[in-house]
């Protein structure tokens, strides 16, 4: 049974986020319960930024816990990667047919994104559109920007 919401995550995704729940957990969290008892030590609340400033902190610590606790709970991790064609977890390089450059993206869950390093969501524009094609194949790509067209070139894992 799907759960609701599910967020797709590769067992690296997964690893990442536990490591900044755990870092969370164990060392902000203390660090910032820490700064409220010296913050607290220094007497009148109530004009006491750095009180203020701890407090503003464990908010958005304890908000980023719960975040990534229901990101774990929902998770579906990409494990059966199918290379026929382009899906979930695959790595597939394009040709951008306008100018003839090539590009390598891994096809992650949108929780995984990052392009600064060609993790790209399955929810982009470019993904919904090489989704489920083969290589050789030329697509149409709707964007913001306009539409272009790319030639699925390999497909991996």
């Amino acid at each position: 049974m799907k759960k609701e919401n599910t967020i797709y995550l590769t067992e690296e995704g997964l690893e990442e986020i536990k490591n900044e729940l755990e870092d969370l957990k164990l060392v902000k969290r203390p660090a910032i319960i820490q700064a409220l008892k010296d913050a607290r030590a220094q007497g009148d609340l109530s004009e006491n930024a750095e009180y203020d400033a701890a407090r503003n902190d464990q908010a958005q610590v304890e908000a980023r816990i719960q975040e990534l606790e229901a990101m774990i709970e929902k998770a579906e991790i990409i494990k059966e990667v199918d290379t026929t064609s382009v899906s979930l977890g695959t790595k597939v390089t394009i040709e951008y047919l306008d100018d003839n450059e090539q590009e390598e993206y891994s096809i992650v869950g949108s929780k995984e994104a990052d392009p600064f390093t060609n993790k790209i969501s399955n929810e982009s524009p470019i993904a919904r559109a090489i989704l489920g094609h083969k290589v050789g194949e030329t697509v149409s790509v709707d964007s913001p920007n306009g539409k272009y067209d790319v030639k699925v070139v390999s497909i991996s894992k």
